[in-house]
Formats: structure tokens, sequence, C-alpha cells
């Protein structure tokens, strides 16, 4: 799945550690979101979408078909 975690975290000037702390998530999670290596749990997606006060579907893409 893409998203755009990494643009959003950088527009707010978070570190993915800092970003993993406010998700009560690893840095390394936050790396492998980041990169397409994990697809999160729908309870984080809601965290990481109202965290950037955004919809999901703002934050993950869907697969181009």
């Amino acid at each position: 799945m893409n998203n755009r975690l990494r643009e959003l975290r950088e527009r707010e000037g978070l570190s993915q550690g800092e970003l993993a702390l406010r998700l009560e998530v690893s840095r390394q999670t936050v790396n492998a979101l980041e990169t397409g290596k994990y697809d999160p749990s729908l309870p984080l997606a809601f965290r990481i979408a109202r965290l950037f006060a955004c919809r999901i579907e703002d934050v993950f893409l869907p697969d181009e078909a």
C-alpha cells in the first residue's frame, strides 16, 4: 500500500522516533510503514490519520491495479 506518511511526518518536523513515540510503536514500524514494507492495522491507521488531522484516505493510497 502506498502512503504519504513520510511527507506528513516531515511536514510536521517529526523524526521517525518522535512519530513512533506519539503512535506508541517502534521506530522500525514507522520505517516499515514509510517504505511500504508493512501495512498498518486499522486501529493504527486511525491513530495516524488522527495525529495528522486528516482522513485515512489522505494518508494511505490504494495500490494501482
